[in-house]
């Protein structure tokens, strides 16, 4: 007989025929299916198990064939909005289809229709009835977590279907299991699956007595173990050995360090409890981890500075050229802390591209001041605990950087680097930068707690000095607390100056190679600066220093002096890799020299221009950021307003494309500067006016033409210098800014200061 019924999904939990369960329905859909079976079904339900649980809301094709029909027996209301069911299985019934309810949309309904239960042989019937009545009976007697109550309700059922849905409901079979029981009509096949999985259950069983006796036999030998060490701790107290040595030990070292009475009574706490801990206990080992941490600290002992300013100067100046601005910015800080002891080192942070020396000016400023030197770098870092330390609940868990690094170098005083500030990573779980502040700050690193040692450690007399390459990537809460130094990139002719000073001599020393084997000149140094470097700081050029120098002693050279020319650097150094007058050879209407700065230093990037026939398209191209794709929608817009102005007459923008380039396309451009240069690249390509290649120009344009301060200035200047550039262009604006560029680069370079782009325009076109 085929009729309808309301359908109820039960995820992880199975309903047989003859069962009976309790279930909480917490979301309004379930409710309103019991409102309605009690309402339109007589209390009927269809009980329905998904095959995947996972699944929110399973598809229609994704259900089973066979449900099992329900009554709900009683229903009640919960304090807490809840309402609690009790189901009982009837019988199962074969699904035809599904539809929508017409009640309600939202509910599910099924068609079914009876199952004609196939019909066994009476005899065969009853041998497995009492086949499994003999296997429960096993089972039951064998489990501690089946009561024997059941045994006396299965001995009256003769049902076949009813016997193993009832065996079925308290084994401790799988889910998957139990849903096969549910979705297999044929009670015979049940029966004889059930025989199985009862004799795999039975075997469980007797394979957990084994497990449970053979550690039963193992405890009972480690509680002679026990015995026998409480024995040996005995002894060992009398003959004063053992582990109260280890913690006489500890007290002796507690009592040296005179610390607070918190820290005190924390740490004598700590040792109290390793005397009563079982050393075979995993809390012994890491109480005694704790304790060799908390020790050994550097509580009181400082190193002895170096107050002598020449001796500092000196030693500074040794190992590094120029960097005159944190040279100073330490002297200051010596001459202040002889006058007044008591005052707090800076906290320091050197910005500039890689290789001008930020690293080795810490390291070397450690020594100068007889200070013990630790790097801590934190590029890449995203988990706070690195630097602030795991709790001591966690296995292994060990202090943070910052305690590591104290305890390393044994002193409160030490010069901390902290490297890379600027590559610090920032997610949705963790902020290392919180974690920094309280590190940092002034106010709060008197109190530092680590999260291993538990107790507050004074930072303050720490001289932290940090590290990075870009100053926009620095947490906007940290740059508040950091003051900036700036480290430019070199000239060629301060890269020369570094190499005869520092680089060669120090390349010789370190593999013991005579002086007297290389003779080069400034002009070969030069020119292998220009050519075979292309940098900001030095690092290539030590690599190439060395690279030469490795040749000469592969090739015997070493007894010989050999003096260094450009075929010899081309037979060690192979062919030159970059052309330092690589800005005058393409000389074509539409390419502009634009300056730029990025993290490696002051660069040029060239702008190129083409014009075709078209519909007044503006395509633009290489790899720009919004910022930069602004100021080129600006420029043109600049262009057209002014077309009588620049003597476009003849040129109708609305039949022409104009195709913008900036090359190096791999490399992200962003910025308001290039605006000058975009301009000038327009209306050189527009008026077929080629602009010399030794100009390079920088500057914010507006729609009106008038020319905005940039940043960077030094850098830009630096960066043109090192690339052959003669001639720069940059805004009125920035005039103050040339004070910080070096003399002997100014004074061999043409720099035009400009307010509006009609000065340009009358002086190039």
């Amino acid at each position: 007989m085929e009729q309808f019924l309301p359908v109820m999904l039960l995820k992880g939990l199975i309903l047989l025929p003859n069962q009976e369960v309790k279930i909480d329905l917490n979301n309004n859909l379930s409710k309103e299916i019991a409102k309605l079976s009690d309402k339109e079904f007589n209390r009927h339900v269809l009980i329905i198990t998904p095959h995947n649980q996972v699944e929110e809301t399973p598809e229609v094709n994704d259900m089973p064939e066979v449900g099992v029909i329900s009554k709900i027996k009683s229903r009640i209301e919960l304090p807490n909005g809840n309402v609690r069911i009790t189901l009982r299985g009837i019988k199962r019934v074969r699904i035809l289809n599904f539809i929508n309810s017409k009640t309600n949309n939202d509910i599910l309904e099924a068609q079914i229709t009876d199952i004609e239960l196939p019909k066994f042989d009476n005899i065969e019937q009853k041998a497995i009835i009492k086949k499994l009545n003999e296997l429960v009976k096993e089972y039951v007697a064998s489990s501690n977590h089946i009561s024997n109550s059941i045994l006396n309700n299965i001995k009256i059922i003769e049902d076949l279907s009813n016997l193993t849905d009832t065996i079925s409901s308290f084994m401790p079979l799988s889910f998957s299991k139990r849903l096969e029981y549910v979705e297999e009509i044929n009670a015979m096949y049940r029966a004889k699956s059930l025989l199985k999985d009862i004799k795999v259950e039975l075997e469980v069983l007797k394979l957990d007595k084994k497990i449970e006796k053979e550690l039963e036999n193992s405890l009972e030998q480690s509680q002679k173990e026990f015995i026998l060490r409480e024995k040996v701790k005995i002894l060992e107290q009398e003959l004063g050995e053992g582990k109260n040595n280890i913690a006489s030990t500890y007290y002796e070292q507690l009592a040296k360090l005179k610390l607070d009475k918190s820290i005190n009574n924390k740490i004598s706490h700590e040792i109290k409890k390793l005397e009563y801990t079982n050393d075979l206990s995993p809390e012994s080992a890491m109480i005694r981890n704790y304790l060799e941490w908390i020790l050994n600290l550097p509580w009181h002992k400082e190193t002895y500075q170096n107050t002598n300013l020449e001796n500092i100067k000196k030693q500074l100046d040794e190992q590094h050229y120029g960097l005159e601005e944190i040279k100073t910015r330490i002297l200051e800080y010596v001459a202040l802390r002889n006058n007044n002891s008591e005052i707090i080192s800076p906290i320091i942070c050197l910005v500039g591209p890689p290789g001008v020396g930020k690293t080795s000016i810490a390291k070397q400023i450690a020594k100068a001041l007889n200070r013990k030197f630790y790097k801590i770098s934190v590029g890449g870092l995203n988990d706070s605990s690195e630097l602030m330390g795991h709790r001591r609940t966690y296995m292994g868990s060990n202090p943070g950087k910052i305690i590591q690094g104290l305890k390393k170098c044994g002193t409160k005083n030490p010069v901390f680097l902290i490297d890379e500030i600027d590559k610090l990573t920032i997610n949705s779980k963790d902020d290392p930068t919180s974690v920094l502040l309280d590190i940092l700050d002034k106010e709060q690193n008197k109190e530092f707690i680590d999260n291993y040692i538990e107790e507050t450690f004074d930072l303050s007399h720490i001289f932290f000095i940090l590290t990075a390459n870009n100053i926009e990537n620095i947490p906007l809460a940290l740059k508040d607390r950091l003051e900036f130094i700036y480290l430019s990139s070199y000239t060629n002719y301060e890269k020369l100056e570094i190499a005869k000073k520092y680089l060669i001599p120090k390349i010789l020393t370190e593999n013991k190679i005579n002086n007297k084997i290389i003779s080069i000149s400034d002009e070969m140094l030069l020119y292998l600066i220009s050519s075979y470097t292309n940098e900001a700081g030095v690092r290539d050029l030590y690599r190439n220093l060395e690279k030469l120098m490795r040749r000469l002693v592969l090739q015997g050279k070493i007894n010989e002096r050999t003096k260094i020319s450009k075929i010899r650097l081309k037979e060690y150094l192979g062919i030159p890799q970059y052309d330092s007058l690589e800005n005058k050879n393409y000389n074509q209407p539409g390419r502009v020299n634009c300056l730029a700065i990025t993290s490696l230093g002051g660069t040029i990037i060239k702008v190129e221009s083409a014009i075709s026939e078209g519909k007044g398209d503006y395509i633009i191209t290489g790899m720009l950021g919004k910022v930069m794709e602004e100021s080129t929608k600006v420029a043109l817009s600049f262009i057209k307003a002014n077309q009588k102005s620049f003597n476009l007459h003849d040129f109708y923008f609305n039949i022409k494309d104009i195709h913008l380039h900036f090359l190096a396309s791999a490399i992200k451009k962003d910025g308001p500067s290039a605006g000058v240069a975009i301009t000038t690249s327009i209306l050189s390509i527009i008026l077929n006016k080629i602009i010399p290649q030794n100009i390079a120009f920088t500057g914010e344009i507006s729609l009106s033409g008038e020319i905005l301060k940039v940043g960077g200035i030094k850098e830009k200047i630096i960066g043109a210098y090192n690339h052959g550039i003669d001639t720069i262009y940059i805004p009125y604006a920035n005039e103050p800014n040339l004070e910080e560029v070096p003399v002997e680069i100014k004074e061999k370079l043409n720099i035009i200061l400009v307010k509006n782009y009609y000065e340009i325009f009358e002086s190039l076109f």
